[in-house]
């Protein structure tokens, strides 16, 4: 495919005298541009619908979340993995995130990696893919090898594959069930697509990993009651949760949060239920850890 067709590689009329304004006009013209992203991507919103029942099928069922993508879309990718084990309390293994060339390419570009449909292939194979996996391919183009090897692949073994691109009818949402591809237009910096791009994919993945982990029961309404408390802050937003969710005083959240190991879940349970620490880390587990479920049984 010709670079030169593709809608983020075009020249944005509105952006032309970039380097002709002051820098409150520039910074300006940069935020209006921005501003047509969440527009973009709203258009996409039933197929990341899709894409996060997919993904949560998959955790449900034992299997993972892979992102893989080349330059700022495997960074992406990457960045978004490695936030849900703080996050939501799951494995680091449990949401991967692949990039062309390895980890070294987060920071220094490695020349020709994302050319190679075979590395796709064989950096899937080296994490042992599985059919109950899902794999996201992420890439702004739509045409980047590395990332159609592997979802080709992925197929191949029978995941649900799905692709996050910025250019319409890419040959990489081809290859995959399920296409999300918000059309952002041309880029403020002619064919840079950690702009525009980027942020539509980070959106996207946004979506994709909180909306699963919803699903997941790692979420009790809108509290990540899974987070791990593994810092002064995050023992005091830790804190902050049971109170939230349950109306007990700081000392009494404090109290039940040093029976659980500070783990936000069984506290809360225990504040609305009565139960004790075991009694409440019992009853979660009958119910997969879903906070909501137990509260109701």
């Amino acid at each position: 495919m010709n670079l030169g067709v593709l809608v983020s590689e075009t020249r944005n009329p509105q952006t032309m005298d970039l380097d002709a304004l002051s820098t409150l006009e520039m910074v300006t013209r940069f935020n209006e541009q921005d501003a047509l992203v969440a527009q973009a991507v709203n258009a996409t919103l039933p197929a990341v619908a899709q894409a996060v029942d997919a993904a949560a099928d998959a955790l449900l069922a034992g299997g993972r979340i892979i992102y893989m993508g080349a330059g700022t879309s495997g960074r992406l990718g990457v960045l978004d993995a490695a936030e849900c084990p703080p996050t939501f309390g799951v494995p680091p293994d449990l949401v991967v995130g692949l990039i062309a060339g390895g980890p070294g390419a987060l920071l220094k570009a490695v020349e020709g990696a994302e050319d190679n449909p075979q590395l796709g292939v064989d950096d899937l194979k080296a994490l042992e893919l599985q059919a109950h996996d899902v794999v996201v391919g992420l890439a702004a183009s739509g045409r980047t090898p590395y990332v159609i090897g592997g979802l080709e692949y992925a197929r191949s073994c029978g995941c649900c594959t799905v692709a996050v691109s910025c250019n319409p009818n890419s040959p990489v949402a081809q290859a995959a069930d399920i296409a999300i591809s918000p059309v952002v237009g041309p880029e403020a910096l002619t064919g840079s697509t950690r702009l525009k791009s980027g942020t539509a994919q980070k959106l996207v993945l946004n979506m994709i990993s909180t909306g699963a982990m919803v699903k997941f029961g790692k979420v009790y309404q809108n509290l990540m009651v899974d987070m791990k408390a593994t810092n002064v802050k995050l023992v005091d937003r830790a804190c902050r949760m049971v109170m939230e969710a349950t109306g007990a005083a700081r000392e009494d959240a404090q109290a039940v949060l040093e029976q659980t190991g500070y783990e936000v879940k069984p506290a809360i349970l225990m504040v609305l239920t009565g139960l004790d620490a075991a009694q409440a880390q019992a009853r979660l587990a009958a119910h997969r850890g879903y906070l909501r479920a137990a509260l109701q049984a």
